[in-house]
Parts: structure tokens; C-alpha cells; sequence
């Protein structure tokens, strides 16, 4: 590839996941079905959750708010690694590069921030039953959420004009499936340090902000699980925390890994592997795990389902 500079750079070439040719229609396939489990859980959850009155609550409105930005970050990378195993279609323009890394950038803010948010309305529930309704309020759940974006779209701007003020001058083949800070940085041949330093203190206040709000919030939950008298309640309890805390540390752990290191110790290879989890299977995890799960969501669902049976006039 020529040596060229910025000015001259006006598409980027993706590597992909693999060059693997026996390996293209099969990922495809697999992707495939990821993104359309995807877009079918989080935006049937969306509908269920607008449609059955009984799930208009403080958690459901949160859940709807993640669902949407499951949809949105994985729809920002997903269809263009499909389009890369099927058409080989690698080439991205430089502005579409900036869209994909601004918006997978702000939906990833938003989900950490509305994890956060829906750890500290678990908090009122467990640990306030009785002051829930007064706690969490129609206008504190909208705030929060409305926060939560405008923390997610600011702290994109900011990462998006830094690194698309880099002078991209070695190559424009980037070893990703989608436009990521690392793998932009190493085709940089300006001083990084002080931008890397940007990105380290932003990225790092965003994702210990927010965690330390879930860590706390289920610091309080915990001792007040332990203070309930019935085993099974304390199951029930625990159960639901650890399907959210799980969800929690795939997340924060694969972002941790990813950003909170200098850029000489990234491994292209394994970077790519972490980067399939927090933005293409935790999308399509995120419904299973908050949702598909919960008796109110499933009894919602025959409702519905039943409801459209008995419209169409059809027996089983």
C-alpha cells in the first residue's frame, strides 16, 4: 500500500475478521442470525414493552432505552462485517468510517451510563420498597435516560474529532472489522501521546463513573439481600443480580480491555475477538438475559400472542 497522507486518504480498507475463504459463507451465516436475533429481541422487546401497560415501570423503561441502543450500536457495525464475508466488500469512505466509530462510540456510552441507571433503580426497589414509587418518578427515570445520551453523544464528539484529526499518512488498511480507536491509531504517523492520554482519562472517567455507581448501588443491594429472612427470597434476589452483574462485566470487562491500555500493547488479532462480544454478541444477549427471562415479559408475550391467535380466528 503507498505511503499517503491524510489529505490523499478518502476510504479506509477493513481486514475483516479472517481471510479464511472457507470460513466466509459460514460466518456469514452465523452473523446473520446473530443480527437478526438482534433486531427481533431488542426491537420486539421495544413493542411488548410499549403495547402491555403492566410492563410500564421505572426497569421496563430503562430496558426499553437499552434495547434501543443494542439495536442502534449493532446495526452502526454489524451489516457491514456481513457484507465484508459475503461481497468482500472491505472499503469504507472516510466519512463513513467517522459515522461508524462516532455512533458505535455514543450508543456504547449511553449503555454504560443506563446500566448504571438501571443498578441504582434495582438499589430503590431492594433497598426502598416503600419509597420506589416516590424515588424513582417519572421525571428522575427521564432524566436519567436523557443523560445518559447527551453523556453518550458528547463523549463521542470529543472522541471523534480526536481521532479524525490524526494525520493517517503509513497505510489505510485497518486490521478491524469496523473503524476502532486502536487499530486507527496505529495507522497514524502524527504524535499520538497526547490524544491517547485523552482518550485513556475520557474513556476511563466514562466507564468507573458509571461502574462505580453499579458497585455501589449493588454493594447496598447485597447487604439487604442478606438481611431477608427467607432462602428463597434471598435466591430470587441473587439470581436477578447476578444475571445483571454478568451482563455488567462482559461489557465493562471487554471495554476495560480494550481502551484502557496504551496502543503498544494491543494485539490486532485479539482485539478483534474481545471487539465480537461487546459489539456484536452482547447486543443480541442483552434481551435474553433481562427479558426473556423475567415472568412478566413472558406473560406479557402470551398475551399478546394469544391476542393476535384470536383476532385471526385461529385454534391449536
Amino acid at each position: 500500500m503507498a505511503i499517503m497522507n491524510r489529505s490523499e486518504i478518502n476510504e479506509f480498507i477493513l481486514v475483516g475478521l479472517t481471510d479464511a475463504p472457507e470460513l466466509q459463507i459460514p460466518l456469514f451465516i452465523i452473523f446473520t442470525i446473530i443480527y437478526l436475533i438482534t433486531v427481533v429481541g431488542n426491537l420486539g422487546l421495544i413493542v411488548l414493552i410499549s403495547w402491555d401497560s403492566r410492563l410500564h415501570t421505572p426497569m421496563y423503561f430503562f430496558l426499553s432505552n437499552l434495547s434501543l441502543v443494542d439495536f442502534g450500536y449493532s446495526s452502526a457495525i454489524t451489516p457491514k462485517v456481513m457484507s465484508i464475508f459475503l461481497l468482500e466488500d472491505r472499503f469504507i469512505s472516510y466519512n463513513g468510517c467517522a459515522a461508524q466509530f462516532f455512533f458505535f462510540v455514543a450508543f456504547s456510552t449511553v449503555e454504560s451510563y443506563l446500566l448504571a441507571a438501571m443498578a441504582y433503580d434495582r438499589h430503590a426497589a431492594v433497598c426502598k420498597p416503600l419509597h420506589y414509587t416516590t424515588t424513582m418518578t417519572s421525571n428522575v427515570c427521564a432524566g436519567l435516560a436523557i443523560s445518559s445520551y447527551v453523556c453518550g453523544f458528547l463523549n463521542s464528539s470529543i472522541h471523534t474529532r480526536n481521532t479524525f484529526s490524526f494525520d493517517f499518512c503509513s497505510s489505510n488498511v485497518v486490521h478491524h472489522f469496523f473503524c476502532d480507536f486502536p487499530a486507527l491509531v496505529a495507522l497514524s504517523c502524527s504524535e499520538t501521546y497526547v490524544k491517547e492520554l485523552v482518550v485513556f482519562f475520557v474513556v476511563g472517567f466514562n466507564v468507573f463513573f458509571a461502574l462505580f455507581i453499579i458497585l455501589i448501588s449493588y454493594l447496598f443491594i447485597f447487604i439487604a439481600i442478606l438481611k431477608i429472612r427467607s432462602a428463597e427470597g434471598q435466591r430470587k434476589a441473587f439470581s436477578t443480580c447476578a444475571s445483571h452483574l454478568t451482563a455488567v462485566s462482559i461489557f465493562y470487562g471487554t471495554v476495560i480491555f480494550m481502551y484502557l491500555q496504551p496502543s503498544s500493547r494491543h494485539s490486532m488479532d485479539t482485539d478483534k475477538v474481545v471487539s465480537v462480544f461487546y459489539t456484536i454478541i452482547i447486543p443480541m444477549l442483552n434481551p435474553l438475559v433481562y427479558s426473556l427471562r423475567n415472568k412478566d415479559v413472558k406473560s406479557a408475550f402470551i398475551k399478546i400472542f394469544q391476542g393476535t391467535k384470536s383476532s385471526l380466528g385461529l385454534s391449536f
